[in-house]
């Protein structure tokens, strides 16, 4: 339970990394807010739940309103906030000829500013706490650019560099803030985009999540709970002394050379 006396809020908390998170955070002993723009989807999540020890809170990221509920909401069931969790994003495809303007700033709004938002908003309850820890997560396209996304590859890029501007800024009054850069993760979200391809290709998303991992190092995408444990310990006192770190969750995939693995 070395999460015991936490109160968490963790945004797109109803699906995918975000529920698995609050799944093990829940398991580790924490109180937890969950946020997102489907109320059925939070509820559904819920229903697993250790009774008392969750919460939710429709809204979205992206509405100033919202976010301010989201933490008053978290506050209200906890009495306070320890842990805060950027998970909400979206994706997007095109290149930067085929995305407009208002897809581009859909994109940012969500994955970039959403977390500027809700780190606004929490930190002033962190300070009278006496310190904190910020978990954003950003994507190994924050670190690589991949074809046809150029929206979200600039969003998790700058989410990166915001993390470590908040370290910067507030370590010395004991908020910490890490992000964590997953490589593929088998969520809905990207089945749903793996399945539109997979009708282009005319085949099946088991043989493409297979082809997305022939040159990853441990050969398979990452299950949602994986993010979890690495979250719950960013959470905790293990990482007392973890601030501004780019945590790379890919299964080795930065690591490998694609144009030698390809001739290989």
């Amino acid at each position: 339970m070395k999460l015991s006396g936490k109160v968490a809020l963790i945004t797109g908390g109803g699906t995918g990394i975000g529920a698995a998170i609050a799944k093990r955070f829940i398991e580790d002993g924490a109180r937890v807010c969950i946020t997102g723009r489907r109320k059925d989807k939070l509820e559904t999540t819920t229903r697993s739940f250790l009774q008392g020890s969750v919460v939710i809170c429709p809204g979205d990221v992206t509405r100033s309103d919202d976010v301010a509920k989201m933490i008053e909401t978290t506050v209200a069931f906890g009495g306070k906030l320890d842990v805060l969790v950027n998970n909400a994003a979206m994706d997007s495809h095109g290149s930067i000829l085929e995305t407009s303007m208002d897809e581009w700033r859909r994109v940012l709004d969500t994955n970039l500013t959403g977390p500027f938002a809700t780190m606004k908003a929490a930190i002033p309850h962190m300070l009278a706490n006496g310190g904190g820890s910020i978990i954003n997560i950003a994507s190994l396209a924050g670190l690589r650019c991949m074809p046809q996304s150029v929206g979200y590859c600039s969003s998790k890029a700058g989410l990166i560099m915001l993390t470590q501007q908040v370290a910067l800024e507030y370590g010395p009054q004991n908020i910490r803030c890490n992000v964590i850069c997953p490589g593929a993760t088998r969520t809905s979200m990207f089945e749903e985009s793996v399945g539109k391809l997979a009708e282009e290709k005319a085949t099946d998303i088991e043989s493409l999540f297979k082809r997305f991992s022939s040159h990853v190092p441990l050969r398979r995408v990452s299950k949602p709970s994986e993010m979890g444990g690495i979250c719950s310990f960013l959470a905790g006192d293990d990482s007392s002394f973890m601030t501004g770190a780019v945590l790379v969750a890919d299964g080795g995939a930065a690591i490998v050379d694609v144009s030698g693995a390809s001739m290989g």
